[in-house]
């Protein structure tokens, strides 16, 4: 299939400014922009906008194909080819696909003795061809867990993972900063009892005391020796920041203060938050919110996190959060940013020599509609 074309009569968001005209694409590559292009097959986008591809970094996505219900794992190739097929509809061309790396500590959920089985699929299914949007495996590590560093070991080396974070969800800290957040969340998603939420939360705090610290300067040590990207998640401290940037971490994943996301800016860190947190105004979990951060210029990165519609939602939606904030800018924090956060440099704008990978998007009562998605010039979507 042939991968060159030309479109006209776009609104094209660059990394600057938006701008109405056309592109060409030669062999899966922006060849020029700017130029109203004419002739047989040219694309007429009819004012709709085109925007690059989004780069989604943190997603569980998958997992919740994979496991749709308690007790209940799909076929993995097919979990994995639904939830390909929404992201790709989304306007996401590349996407980093969240797996656990550590035994999940309750069992009803156990999705960390699956990790083989959904990178394995990932990879397969990547190098054959049956993906819309282009798929790399992030490997959410889970510190506590006793097993984390053996798991980490089996895939860190392979060439379809491209990052890992840095997780410690122990009750009482980062994410879930009180107790009460955590009971309110956990007790509701599992249904214990409270005697049974007092019993798995002192497990849970002497698993964080025997492995976590252990776990995270081997799990480091290993991804600084093999080049892999490392994130950190849930700072909520300057300490946690501090530490952070003495490892080499690369992005701030889901700062829970503005005093972490004050330190991580300060530290060179990229700053990653939810989109839906944009769309929403407010955390899930009751902590900071991205809309905020944006206006205190703290905010680079957005990641669909698990709804993957909600990166372009968040990239439309913020110009009207934050005043001064334009859309160029917001689009690059759901594409460019995110690209290059990952050391990926041949994709996430508009520009030649880069990839054509791009979405027609156009907006219908404040929500965007994704009319269609090429990747390095074929459609997918």
């Amino acid at each position: 299939m042939t991968r060159d074309m030309k479109i006209s009569n776009a609104r094209i968001v660059l990394a600057d400014r938006v701008i109405d005209g056309g592109l060409a694409v030669r062999d899966g590559i922006v060849d020029s922009v700017g130029a109203g292009m004419n002739g047989p097959g040219v694309e007429d986008f009819e004012g709709d906008y085109l925007v690059p591809g989004l780069v989604e970094l943190h997603t569980d996505h998958l997992e919740s194909h994979y496991h749709p219900r308690p007790g209940v794992f799909w076929n993995p190739i097919a979990a994995l080819q639904a939830h390909d097929a929404q992201v790709a509809a989304s306007g996401i061309t590349t996407v980093f696909d969240a797996v656990r790396i550590g035994s999940e500590a309750d069992a009803a959920q156990n999705l960390g003795d699956h990790v083989g089985i959904l990178v394995e699929a990932i990879d397969n299914a990547q190098g054959s061809g049956r993906l819309r949007a282009d798929h790399f495996v992030h490997l959410r590590c889970e510190l506590s867990a006793p097993d984390a560093v053996e798991q980490f070991e089996d895939y860190a080396h392979m060439p379809i993972v491209r990052l890992a974070s840095l997780m410690d969800h122990t009750p009482g800290q980062r994410q879930f900063v009180t107790m009460d957040l955590y009971y309110a969340y956990y007790q509701g998603k599992s249904g214990r009892s409270d005697e049974e939420m007092r019993r798995f939360i002192a497990e849970r705090l002497e698993d964080q005391r025997r492995y976590a610290e252990p776990n995270r300067r081997a799990i480091v040590a290993r991804s600084r020796e093999i080049g892999l990207a490392i994130a950190s998640h849930d700072d909520a401290t300057i300490d946690h920041v501090d530490q952070a940037r003495e490892e080499g971490v690369r992005i701030a994943e889901f700062p829970t203060t503005i005093e972490a996301a004050r330190a991580a800016r300060k530290a060179g860190l990229s700053i990653l938050m939810g989109a839906p947190n944009v769309v929403r105004n407010r955390s899930h979990s009751g902590n900071i919110s991205a809309n905020e951060l944006a206006r205190a210029g703290l905010l680079d990165i957005l990641s669909s996190d698990y709804v993957p519609f909600s990166l372009m939602q968040a990239a439309f939606d913020l110009p009207r959060h934050v005043k001064g904030l334009d859309l160029p800018t917001a689009v690059a924090n759901v594409s460019r940013n995110p690209a290059r956060a990952a050391g990926l440099d041949d994709r996430g704008e508009i520009a030649p020599g880069q990839r054509a990978d791009f979405a027609r998007v156009a907006m219908l009562d404040d929500v965007p509609v994704v009319r269609a998605v090429w990747r390095q010039g074929r459609r997918v979507a």
